[in-house]
């Protein structure tokens, strides 16, 4: 396609989303008048981006070229969703200059059923971020019950470094915490303009002089396998292994699982938090 070409699409793509807009939905005033056109006038898109009429009118008749700040703020204008978005730059030539929002995750019903099948040994889905997609009961009475936790602040590493019981929950907390850092620092490679990793890191890092420092060291670690020391308040000292297994239809999703050698204090331990969290499931009606 000519640019031209492209200049005339991209004024048909503007004019065609000015006329899905309606000027109440936009906070403008109704004046009761017939208005000739469906939509927003080309007048009150150029009021709502801050550029003036004739150099609207002239970008939607294809006969100049916009600048990246000025299509951005077409596009935050007239509502455009990513792809939109990405459409309006690409018409014009533009690299886009603003990361992509990605939607909220769930966990995939194949891992759902997977944890719904692990009764005797804690797992839990961890997803983009560390986030904690879904847990099995025995993961809530190993570490906390999840369920009271906002969905928002469902985090690994966020619980790590300001739930208090976290720090006497692990035996070994700060190996665990620079661990869970690591993981981060990783996925912040991998995804630099993420802006949900970005505002936690700037959250820990406010609040946490530790997690500051150990994030400015800049230490990298891959989730894969280890073990963990607990001192639970129910069933004692444990020493658990864990392993993390990639989802094959979703990499963005990980199943963590922990487990003990049988035969050893911590696999007998472990099989007596399972009854007494069924147990006081049973008593109080609750169940994940």
């Amino acid at each position: 396609m000519s640019r031209d070409a492209h200049l005339s699409e991209l004024g048909e793509f503007l004019k065609a989303r000015r006329a899905e807009l309606r000027p109440h939905a936009m906070g403008l005033p109704e004046s009761g008048a017939l208005r000739r056109v469906p939509g927003l006038r080309r007048e009150e898109v150029a009021q709502l981006a801050s550029i003036s009429t004739v150099y609207y009118t002239r970008l939607e008749q294809g006969r100049i070229e916009a600048s990246t700040p000025v299509l951005l703020a077409l596009a935050r204008v007239l509502r455009l969703d990513d792809d939109q978005r990405d459409y309006l730059l690409e018409l014009a030539g533009k690299e886009n200059a603003l990361p992509r929002r990605r939607a909220a995750q769930k966990v995939r019903p194949s891992m759902r059923r997977l944890l719904d099948n692990l009764t005797d040994i804690p797992a839990l889905v961890l997803g983009r971020c560390m986030d904690i997609l879904a847990w099995n009961p025995l993961a809530a009475a190993l570490m906390t019950d999840f369920s009271q936790i906002p969905e928002e602040h469902r985090n690994s590493v966020r619980l790590v470094f300001t739930d208090p019981a976290m720090r006497d929950l692990y035996a070994d907390w700060e190996d665990v915490a620079r661990t869970n850092v690591a993981f981060l620092r990783m996925e912040a490679a991998q995804n630099p303009d993420d802006p949900r990793l970005n505002a936690l890191v700037e959250e820990l890092s406010v609040q946490d002089r530790q997690f500051r420092q150990w994030w400015g060291a800049h230490q990298v670690a891959h989730h894969a396998m280890g073990t963990k020391a607990f001192r639970h308040p129910v069933a004692g000292d444990l020493t658990l292994d864990w392993e993390t297994l990639a989802c094959p239809t979703d990499p963005d999703q990980q199943l963590t699982v922990l487990s003990a050698e049988p035969g050893t204090p911590s696999h007998e331990r472990l099989r007596f938090l399972a009854s007494w969290s069924a147990t006081h499931q049973s008593s109080t009606g609750t169940a994940h």
